[in-house]
C-alpha cells in the first residue's frame, strides 16, 4: 500500500515522475514532472487542461456540442488526482515511476473520465458485497515500420505517420505474411519483439496469461491475466502503451484498429467477466446442475448469473458505441468473419455475442461470460463499466433471459435481432430518450459521448475515398 507518507521513500532515487489520464478515445494523455512537484501535488492533485476531453485523437477540437469541455470554458483546467495504487515503473523509459490519474471538476468526478466511471459502478456493486473480475483478450496486427520515404529508404529513422501522408495504408507491410494461428514457429521470426512484450508486461504488473499468433498477417493475441475489474481496465491501457513503445525499439508498429485490412478478420477485444462475493466465491456458479433449467446451456448457471446475462442481452443494442466506438469498428462486425452481429448467446458458442462458460467445460470458480462484440479499439473503462452496469440492472430487476441460446434454434426460426451495424445506427439507439444506456450511465456522459462520435461521423462523411 503506497501512501502520501511513503512516497518520498518510494521515489528516493528518482528525479522525475510520469503521470497520465485516459481520454474519451482510451488514449493515455500525460506528462513528466519533477519529483518534488509530484510529491507536492500527490494528495490534492494538479491542474490538467480540460482540452483532453475537448478534442479527438488527432487533437482536433470537437465540431459538435460535446459539453464536458466546451470552447466557452476556455478549456480551463480540470484537477488531475494521482491514483497511488496505479504505481508501476516503465522499463522502456529509464524505469521512470508512473501513475494514472482521475479527473475532477468542481469537486465531482468528470463524467467522461472512464476510470472514475468504472470506480462508481464497482462501488455500487460493492455496496452489496460483490466485486467484479475481468480478463481481456486482444488481437492486433503488427506492421513493419517504414521511414518517411518508404521501405527502400536508407533512413534509419522510422516515420510511419509521414509515410502514410504520401501512401495508402495498403502500402504498409505486415510483420509476417500469411495466416498462422497458434503457430509454434512463426514467433521466432520476430522473437526479440515477441518475447520483449511478454517479459516487459510481467515487469509492469500487466501479466499476459496467453500469448500467440492469430489468424491474419502479423497478428498476435494477448490474453491478459484475470484480475479485479478496475485494474484490468488500467492494464489494457498500459498494454497498448507498452506494445507501441517497444515496437519503436524493434521497428514494428502494432495496430489496434478493429479492421486494419480488407478481406481479413478484424481484431477483437473480447472481455471475460464474473462476479464474486466477499469470500471470493464465484456467484455465477451453481452448486449443482439445475435439472429444470429452461435450456441445458444454463443448467450450471446460478439464478444471479441468469439475471446478469439477461441484463447484458437486453442492453446490447443500446450500448453498442461503447463496444464499437469508431466508424472502422463496424467494418469488423460483419458475418462470416468470426465477429458477432446479433443479440445472441450460448454455452461455449464462439459465434454468439455472449459466450457462456460454465461447468462442465470449466471448473465452477471459472464460470463467466465472454462478451465477444468489442474490438481492439475499445475504451476499456467505458466497455467494462457498461457491461457491469447493464448486468447489474438485470440483477436488480430480476430480468428473464430475453432470447433462447443459439443451440435451441431450429431450422425456420426467425433470425435473432441484428445489432446496429453502423455507427449512425448505434448512436441512434444509444442516445434515444428511453435507451438503457441512459438508464445505467450518467446521461451527461451519454450526451457527451454521442457528440464525440457524431464528430467522427462528420469527418467520415467529408472524407473522399475510393468509394
Amino acid at each position: 500500500m503506497i501512501t502520501i507518507e511513503t512516497l518520498p521513500t518510494l521515489l528516493a532515487d528518482d528525479i522525475k515522475v510520469k503521470v497520465a489520464g485516459i481520454d474519451a478515445d482510451g488514449i493515455l494523455r500525460g506528462k513528466v514532472m519533477a519529483k518534488e512537484k509530484f510529491i507536492g501535488i500527490a494528495e490534492k492533485g494538479f491542474g490538467f487542461s480540460s482540452a483532453v476531453f475537448g478534442w479527438d485523437m488527432h487533437d482536433m477540437l470537437w465540431t459538435t456540442e460535446a459539453r464536458i469541455a466546451p470552447p466557452e470554458s476556455g478549456y480551463a483546467d480540470f484537477l488531475a488526482v494521482p491514483d497511488l495504487s496505479s504505481f508501476r515503473r516503465l522499463p522502456w523509459e529509464e524505469n521512470i515511476p508512473f501513475f494514472l490519474v482521475r479527473f475532477v471538476s468542481n469537486g465531482k468526478a468528470v463524467s467522461a473520465d472512464g476510470r472514475s466511471m468504472l470506480k462508481g459502478v464497482c462501488d455500487r456493486i460493492g455496496a452489496h458485497g460483490y466485486h467484479a473480475l475481468a480478463g481481456v483478450e486482444f488481437e492486433f496486427m503488427n506492421f513493419q515500420t517504414p521511414s518517411e520515404d518508404g521501405y527502400s529508404s536508407v533512413s534509419k529513422h522510422p516515420n510511419l505517420a509521414s509515410f502514410l501522408e504520401q501512401h495508402a495504408p495498403s502500402a504498409l507491410r505486415p510483420l509476417t505474411a500469411g495466416s498462422f494461428s497458434y503457430s509454434s514457429t512463426r514467433p521466432a521470426a520476430n522473437k526479440k519483439y515477441f518475447y520483449d512484450i511478454f517479459n516487459t508486461c510481467a515487469q509492469v504488473n500487466c501479466n499476459i496469461e496467453g500469448w500467440h499468433t492469430e489468424g491474419g498477417p502479423g497478428v498476435y493475441e494477448a490474453a491478459l491475466k484475470v484480475c479485479e475489474v478496475s485494474e484490468m481496465a488500467d492494464r489494457v491501457a498500459i498494454f497498448k502503451l507498452l506494445a507501441k513503445s517497444l515496437g519503436m525499439d524493434h521497428g514494428v508498429t502494432p495496430c489496434f484498429m478493429a479492421k486494419p485490412m480488407q478481406g481479413m478478420a478484424g481484431s477483437s477485444g473480447h472481455i471475460h467477466v464474473s462476479l464474486a462475493d466477499r469470500n471470493g466465491t464465484n456467484i455465477f456458479a451453481r452448486e449443482a446442475a439445475d435439472p429444470s433449467a429452461q435450456w441445458p446451456d444454463i443448467e450450471n448457471l446460478s439464478d444471479f448469473g441468469r439475471y446478469f446475462l439477461a441484463g447484458v442481452l437486453d442492453a446490447l443494442p443500446d450500448i453498442m458505441p461503447l463496444f464499437a466506438p469508431t466508424v472502422n469498428s463496424y467494418k469488423r462486425l460483419v458475418e462470416n468473419y468470426w465477429a458477432p452481429v446479433h443479440v445472441s448467446w450460448g454455452l461455449e458458442d464462439r459465434i454468439a455475442s455472449i459466450r457462456l462458460i460454465t461447468p462442465p467445460v470449466c471448473k465452477p470458480s471459472a464460470t463467466r461470460f465472454e462478451i465477444r462484440i468489442p474490438g481492439a479499439d475499445l475504451h476499456p473503462h467505458f466497455a467494462l463499466s457498461v457491461i457491469l452496469a447493464a448486468g447489474w440492472r438485470g440483477v436488480e430487476k430480476k430480468l428473464a433471459i430475453p432470447v433462447p441460446p443459439m443451440s435451441a434454434r431450429k431450422p425456420g426460426d426467425a433470425r435473432p435481432e441484428l445489432l446496429p451495424n453502423t455507427l449512425d445506427q448505434a448512436l441512434a439507439r444509444f442516445a434515444a430518450s428511453g435507451s438503457i444506456a441512459r438508464e445505467v450511465l450518467d446521461p451527461d456522459f451519454v450526451d457527451f459521448f454521442t457528440a464525440t462520435r457524431q464528430h467522427e461521423l462528420g469527418l467520415y462523411r467529408e472524407a473522399v475515398t475510393d468509394w
